[in-house]
């Protein structure tokens, strides 16, 4: 009873371990992209190469864009300190060309979906047979 019991929690907290690498996969590759499409707009990226500057980036919110004030001009800050080490800045212009990406990934993502579900609809899944 004891060995069945202790296989069961095994069993689960691999199954855990599992999910939880396959969240943090899909994280980094949103991340990923998300930086793409930061650096296609035009933000610029500065690298942590002091651990006065690591420090620093740790303390700024991570994986998000977010609006600073400087100089009475916005700004926006992307902080990545996990993975690239890295610190991606942008004026408005740069900020309103990212949006632009992004909704323009949106719908190609939205299109790709139709299209997909379009494919299945197509599909004659009687000829295959009873399953």
């Amino acid at each position: 009873m004891a060995e069945t019991t202790w296989r069961r929690c095994s069993i689960a907290g691999l199954a855990l371990c599992a999910a939880l690498a396959g969240c943090a996969a899909i994280e980094r590759h949103e991340a990923d992209q998300k930086e793409q499409m930061l650096a296609a707009a035009g933000f610029q990226m500065r690298t942590a190469d002091t651990p006065a500057k690591l420090a620093d980036l740790e303390r700024l919110q991570q994986h998000k864009l977010v609006r600073h004030e400087r100089d009475g001009e916005a700004s926006y800050v992307y902080a990545d300190a996990a993975d690239c080490k890295c610190l991606y800045t942008g004026n408005q212009a740069s900020y309103d060309e990212f949006q632009k990406l992004q909704v323009q990934e949106n719908v190609a993502s939205q299109e790709m979906m139709a299209a997909e579900m379009n494919q299945q609809a197509a599909m004659n899944w009687e000829m295959w047979g009873p399953w």
